[in-house]
């Protein structure tokens, strides 16, 4: 850090001395710098761009700061923002832990636990899960986050997720994992479609259609990309959507074909307007969710709660 960055931060520090500083200003600063926007933060935490861009406003000023630089492609750490960003993320984690600390003296199982999932979890899973799990605890609050699978992981190594959920095959060694849920691929098409009178469809089959591709470069997309060009056979995707509900809308008004994971299809492609099949390849079939956790010695109770929760309630195929 250069001289003149030392100054100011002992600044900011002097100045604390007589500032009260919002433990969820400092969060919602966290959230903002994790998610690379405002927009995108406030839909995180449930909360509008506008209220979060005052609070951090707010912070700055009360720090005699500026801590983000904005721009429309999204928001970056001034030197001093990033010093305050490794900071508040530590005091979060502290506090989080205090409240567990003490509730746990006290007997009680409580504290935030930040879950994240990918879609077909969020989907087909978990609202049951989390309605039955906060019956048994209803002082833990679970902070949902969406996440494709990738980034699950990835946010469980960083510790900005207690809990994950996805559909990697293979998670970090510095993660414990659980199986979930046996999640396998169908092929959802139309009821007048060519496939629906074939009762289990191979991907060759698949790849002679134009398919409805879900999340450009989350897990699914990648992985039916690369076994299309392992086969020397093009994916030919007629339009690409970032939810299950909207694939299964353009299915249904016949702009293609789509591969749909069991617990997706089961919410979205139900009606008798689409006919399901089996896909048949054996890496479709025994495709799974699973939980995962950085390896500790010793959880938070409401960390440990919920994996017991979610690992116990697996859903076997």
């Amino acid at each position: 850090m250069s001289h003149g960055a030392q100054c100011l931060v002992v600044a900011i520090l002097l100045r604390t001395i007589s500032v009260r500083i919002d433990p969820y200003s400092l969060e919602l600063f966290v959230a903002v710098v994790e998610e690379g926007s405002i927009a995108r933060a406030a839909a995180r935490g449930h909360i509008s761009s506008s209220a979060i861009s005052r609070r951090i406003a707010d912070l700055e000023t009360s720090l005699g700061a500026l801590l983000l630089t904005r721009s429309p492609s999204g928001v970056e750490l001034t030197e001093a923002g990033a010093h305050v960003f490794s900071r508040a993320r530590a005091l979060n984690d502290q506090l989080q832990s205090l409240v567990g600390e003490v509730h746990s003296l006290a007997g009680q199982v409580s504290g935030t636990v930040r879950l994240y999932a990918n879609a077909s979890a969020i989907v087909g899973f978990l609202p049951e899960l989390l309605t039955t799990f906060k019956a048994a605890y209803p002082l833990v609050e679970i902070a949902l986050i969406e996440q494709i699978s990738s980034d699950v992981l990835r946010a469980c190594v960083d510790g900005r997720a207690d809990v994950g959920i996805s559909s990697a095959v293979v998670a970090p060694d510095s993660l414990d994992s659980w199986h979930f849920a046996d999640d396998p691929l169908l092929v959802v098409v139309p009821r007048q479609h060519e496939l629906a009178s074939m009762t289990a469809p191979t991907f060759s089959d698949v790849l002679d259609f134009s398919l409805v591709a879900l999340q450009a470069g989350g897990t699914l997309d990648q992985e039916l990309r690369e076994r299309a060009a392992a086969m020397g056979k093009p994916l030919q995707v007629s339009v690409t959507v970032n939810s299950f509900d909207a694939q299964c809308r353009m299915i249904e008004a016949g702009l293609g074909i789509g591969i749909v994971p069991t617990s997706a299809a089961s919410a979205f492609a139900g009606s008798g307007n689409f006919i399901r099949h089996p896909l048949d390849a054996p890496w479709a079939a025994s495709r799974t969710l699973r939980v995962h956790a950085v390896k500790r010695s010793a959880r938070r109770k409401a960390v440990a709660a919920l994996i017991f929760h979610l690992s116990s309630h697996s859903h076997q195929g």
